[in-house]
């Protein structure tokens, strides 16, 4: 499981050296692709598979379906750590994401996730008003 925030630094080649504590999970490899809110999302290549075949389930029918997929797997880029434990982030993930220099990298479980460090300060600051006030209508049994 992905817990906590790390603040790791891009080098100027696009690499990052993952947090410590994601390196057993990711050593074998993993996929880079689009996350929702301008992240990238970091998903082990077995959970990258799981989550494939879930989204697959979706009709063909379902326009949505058909357009989350392809800005999903569009994205997707495998990589396998190198022995300094780095990955290298694509020129257009970087772009999407809008990464400079300083990231956070945060566990979301599942998957963790690569922000850059000032929209995701942004982001939590406007998220933690609504966490506060989250009841179990939100998350169903949660409460």
């Amino acid at each position: 499981m992905f817990l906590g925030t790390f603040t790791p630094k891009l080098d100027d080649k696009g690499r990052l050296i993952l947090p410590a504590k994601f390196r057993d999970e990711l050593s074998e490899g993993l996929v880079i692709t689009r996350g929702q809110e301008h992240c990238l999302y970091v998903f082990s290549e077995q959970e990258f598979t799981a989550m494939h075949e879930r989204i697959s389930q979706a009709p063909m029918t379902s326009k949505h379906a058909r357009d989350y997929l392809r800005v999903f797997l569009s994205g997707a880029h495998p990589e396998t750590p190198d022995k300094q434990h780095r990955v290298t982030i694509p020129p257009g993930l970087r772009e999407y994401a809008g990464l400079d220099r300083d990231l956070a990298v945060i566990g979301t479980g599942s998957r963790a996730e690569i922000w850059d460090a000032e929209a995701w300060d942004t982001y939590l600051r406007e998220q933690e008003a609504a966490f506060s006030e989250t009841d179990g209508e939100v998350i169903p049994g949660m409460f």
